[in-house]
């Protein structure tokens, strides 16, 4: 499998309106979980859209304001976490043919909360529906929305896999850039924002964490007291390139995505299965060119769920055999919650920033760990010099990803 070089990374989330203040979050082991009026939630605050792109070169500010000053909050994130992702590659002014960016959004059922908001509003006041709500209301808008921001005119579309979609969009962002479909791919995953409805939805399941004691600790992965998963909000950014077309404009790599799988279980409920789980790890690794032993970090899915830690462990321990001891594992979600759709690519963010820095972040709510012969990270940062890495994505139905990302000389 050719490697695809990550150029440039970007985010907004509960613990970071950057990747500079994201990482610091991350060292510090700072949690983004408070309580709401829906129960618990890690949702972004404090944040404006107009801040977020003050600093970015014109004329793309003012394509962004144009295209993106209006839309609702979801697509205004993950405008700025891709003009992040996009200037911190050095794209701006590098005079990438349109022709040759690709654009893929990672998440479904995206406007969720902001149909619902609307909807009292359209009972009361039909005439008072906004005149683009037709557009906004579908996924889409965002792809249409990040095109026209960055002028790209090659490939584009949303990808979902439930909780994997993350994944499930680096998966074929990099199958974009490594056929030579585009030599650059931006890649968001989008903020999946939960009504009311969804909330209860997810409690009924068994699967969400209820209220109770400190909202920061109230997410605990692989801890004997873990409760659920808390839902996240949060948009997140990777530029990926064709190695060579990095190289032709002096572009330093970050980290290389080195392999990748999917594979599905033929099960359509919220069961997950350790022996699905354990062949796309597999394949990921087998893609990659890694033996178990050279696996330095895991970025695991680790949601918080009774039954989903416990499956995700023995997956690795299947996979990893004797070595499962050696790699530092922890758990991004205790920190930013359960991005849903865009968890795969906040973990993707969360391990380049670990790769390149040299560290792995805390887990700090895990107290009593469910497995004593895991490398878990403890209560603080731990330094650590890191070659690869693996992220791993499950989603209900069935849906398993993994992806292996490197370390690069470029990226430290």
């Amino acid at each position: 499998m050719s490697t695809v070089a990550v150029t440039g990374t970007g985010i907004v989330c509960a613990i970071g309106a950057d990747v500079p203040s994201f990482t610091t979050a991350l060292r510090a082991g700072r949690s983004g979980v408070v309580g709401t009026a829906d129960g618990l939630a890690a949702p972004i605050t404090g944040w404006s859209f107009d801040d977020a792109v003050a600093g970015v070169p014109e004329p793309l500010r003012r394509r962004a304001v144009r295209a993106a000053a209006r839309a609702p909050q979801p697509v205004r994130a993950a405008v700025a976490a891709a003009l992040q992702a996009w200037t911190g590659a050095g794209l701006p002014g590098a005079r990438i043919p349109g022709d040759r960016v690709g654009i893929v959004v990672a998440g479904h059922n995206l406007t969720a909360r902001y149909t619902h908001e609307l909807y009292r509003t359209w009972q009361e006041r039909p005439a008072y529906l906004p005149a683009r709500f037709a557009l906004h209301v579908q996924d889409t808008d965002h792809v249409g929305t990040l095109s026209e921001v960055l002028s790209a005119t090659g490939e584009g579309f949303t990808v979902g896999g439930a909780s994997a979609s993350g994944n499930v969009g680096i998966v074929h962002a990099a199958r974009l850039v490594a056929a030579g479909a585009v030599d650059c791919c931006v890649l968001v995953g989008a903020v999946t924002e939960l009504t009311p409805m969804h909330h209860r939805g997810f409690a009924v399941l068994g699967a969400l964490a209820e209220p109770g004691g400190d909202p920061a600790a109230a997410c605990r992965p692989f801890d004997h007291d873990r409760r659920g998963f808390v839902p996240g909000e949060a948009a997140a950014a990777l530029v990926l390139e064709h190695p060579a077309a990095a190289a032709r404009r002096g572009a330093a790599v970050l980290a290389t995505v080195a392999g990748y799988a999917l594979g599905l279980d033929a099960n359509r409920l919220a069961d997950p299965d350790a022996a699905g789980q354990a062949r796309v790890i597999r394949a990921a690794l087998a893609a990659a060119g890694l033996a178990p032993h050279e696996v330095d970090y895991v970025n695991a899915h680790a949601t918080g769920s009774r039954l989903g830690d416990e499956t995700e462990l023995a997956s690795l321990h299947d996979v990893l055999g004797a070595a499962a001891g050696r790699p530092w594992v922890n758990a991004t979600k205790a920190l930013t919650g359960h991005c849903l759709g865009s968890a795969g690519v906040v973990e993707a963010v969360a391990t380049v920033a670990q790769l390149t820095g040299g560290f792995v972040h805390p887990n700090p709510n895990l107290a009593r760990p469910i497995d004593a012969r895991i490398r878990f990270a403890g209560a603080g940062p731990e330094p650590a010099r890191l070659r690869y890495a693996l992220s791993t994505g499950f989603g209900f139905g069935g849906i398993n990803t993994a992806v292996v990302l490197a370390r690069t000389v470029d990226g430290g």
